[in-house]
């Protein structure tokens, strides 16, 4: 499976750094929502789910963080520990997220509002998602 990942141009001076994201530009998708996960415990992994449309870029703006994807054949983690360095997640890819730093502030952006019909929350009913091609059965 190939990662896509991504790195943010960086503008800086003696007084920090500042990263920019502009749909069409940097992001290759619509941004139709945004939100961010934080203070997550110690031992705690969250995702555990797969789109069937959505797509994501996920960047740990704070701390750090891994990524298990998976595609149905083979899986891939992920260490997320730059605020201009992140990944692209398509559809089809099951996600969990663990291993958060104490100060972990995830950035999500997503291709589509939320929609619960989109997500598949169960891993057999994804893998025989993705083994009929993206159809259900």
């Amino acid at each position: 499976m190939k990662v896509e990942r991504f790195y943010a141009q960086q503008h800086g001076d003696a007084r920090g750094q500042l990263v920019a994201l502009e749909e069409k530009k940097e992001i290759p998708f619509d941004i139709k929502r945004v939100y961010y996960i934080y203070d997550t415990l110690a031992g705690v992994h969250r995702g555990f789910h797969a789109h069937k449309s959505l797509k994501q870029l996920l960047i740990c703006i704070h701390g750090s963080c891994k990524v298990l994807l998976d595609n149905g054949q083979e899986k891939e983690i992920v260490i997320l520990d730059k605020p201009y360095e992140g990944i692209f997640i398509q559809n089809y890819i099951w996600r969990e997220m663990y291993d958060f730093s104490s100060d972990a502030v995830l950035l999500v952006l997503a291709s589509e509002i939320y929609d619960e019909s989109d997500y598949i929350r169960d891993y057999d009913r994804f893998l025989q998602f993705v083994s009929n091609g993206g159809h259900e059965k």
